[in-house]
């Protein structure tokens, strides 16, 4: 019974990661955002983990989970950082398009031996 009991945890827990392959390649494909499909595949790598421990948890099992989380935590704070820092440049883009306009229209409508 108990043998049973640590088996469907395991089976589960390798559903589960099957799925979040799965659900991060459908949001990528539906929102071609790969910061939030990675965000997806990785918490549902740590479910998917988290679900191995219930069994009897091993020390590799336990170590395998917490590096998992470990990613997890640096890939979304890289993440952070770099959507902030896109959205600072954004910001301090000039806008080239309004630049190139003002630079034609000031070149043709001021003639040349005005220079």
């Amino acid at each position: 019974m108990s043998s049973t009991l640590t088996a469907v945890p395991g089976i589960a827990s390798h559903f589960i990661a099957a799925a979040a392959l799965v659900a991060a390649l459908l949001a990528l494909a539906a929102t071609r955002r790969p910061a939030l499909a990675l965000g997806i595949l990785l918490d549902m790598l740590v479910a998917a983990g988290l679900l191995r421990l219930v069994g009897d948890p091993s020390w590799r099992a336990i170590a395998t989970v917490a590096i998992v989380i470990a990613i997890r935590h640096l890939v979304a704070h890289g993440l952070r950082l770099a959507a902030r820092s896109w959205k600072e440049t954004e910001q301090e883009r000039p806008d080239r398009t309004r630049r190139r306009y003002d630079q034609v229209a000031h070149h043709l409508l001021r003639p040349a031996w005005r220079r």
